[in-house]
């Protein structure tokens, strides 16, 4: 009998041409499907809920696999994490998923956190995992031209032209920019992107914050649907992929720990 489990994944993408299998370097998705046939003999599928780029990193990625090896939730995860020594990869948490559960299909939204260290020191622990900002930049007049973009919109100023999506009409549910300190924090989340959304949103931004655009020039770039227009793609070290989440009292619109810890019921789809 065929078990499906539920995974949460925590990886380095800087390590990473990305979470899909590609052939131009090593991939979370390969390194996962590797570790899985090592511990079962098994060759396996395992879906994420998202498909990161190169250098973009995940706190909480939410993936299945199945398995026709009998084993239990906890022995997968220790399995799998014995065999990704090296890797900078963690499978934080296993769980048998419900009947019907898809990482991907059943996924109602997704999260994610852009960091930039904004102080003129370079950074000695964070260069991995953010984008240095010397300048000092104006997080309230980001977050004013950050409102522009939340909604529903064509969303082709920007789309990288690579981007394979059908369409680039997406409803963006949230997009906000606080400080903390030294660090610049924008968090979005939304049924779904097109490629290089977010980080060329953030470019965009960081030109509202740098006060070389006024914040209603992000809601004509907005409108006049031209990539050439926006601001630059951010550094693909500051992305974060937060976590999935699959019922509605899981969202960030109810659950108040949703940014604060990226586990936070999210472990549990119905």
């Amino acid at each position: 009998m065929v078990q499906r489990f539920q995974l949460i994944v925590e990886y380095d993408g800087g390590a990473y041409v990305g979470w899909q299998r590609q052939d131009n370097g090593p991939s979370v998705q390969a390194a996962l499907e590797a570790a899985a046939y090592a511990f079962s003999q098994e060759r396996v599928h395992i879906q994420g809920a998202g498909r990161t780029d190169a250098g973009v990193h995940a706190r909480a990625m939410t993936a299945h696999l199945d398995l026709a090896k009998d084993c239990d939730a906890n022995r997968v995860r220790e399995a799998m994490n014995a065999l990704l020594r090296g890797h900078k990869i963690a499978v934080l948490e296993v769980e048998t998923a419900p009947e019907g559960f898809n990482a991907r299909h059943s996924c109602l939204g997704r999260s994610y956190e852009y960091r930039i260290l904004n102080r003129r020191p370079e950074p000695t622990f964070d260069r991995p995992y953010c984008w240095h900002q010397k300048v000092p930049l104006d997080h309230e007049a980001m977050q004013e031209a950050a409102q522009y973009l939340v909604g529903r919109h064509d969303f082709s100023a920007f789309r990288a032209a690579e981007c394979q999506a059908a369409s680039p009409v997406k409803t963006l549910d949230h997009l906000s920019v606080e400080r903390q300190q030294d660090w610049v924090i924008v968090r979005s989340y939304a049924k779904s992107y097109i490629h290089n959304q977010v980080r060329n949103m953030v470019g965009s931004l960081a030109q509202v914050g740098q006060g070389k655009w006024r914040p209603e020039q992000v809601r004509a770039v907005l409108d006049g649907r031209d990539r050439q227009a926006a601001g630059p793609c951010a550094p693909a070290s500051g992305l974060f992929f937060w976590r999935a989440w699959y019922s509605e009292d899981d969202g960030p619109g109810r659950n108040p720990d949703f940014f604060r810890h990226p586990l936070a019921g999210a472990t549990h789809p119905p």
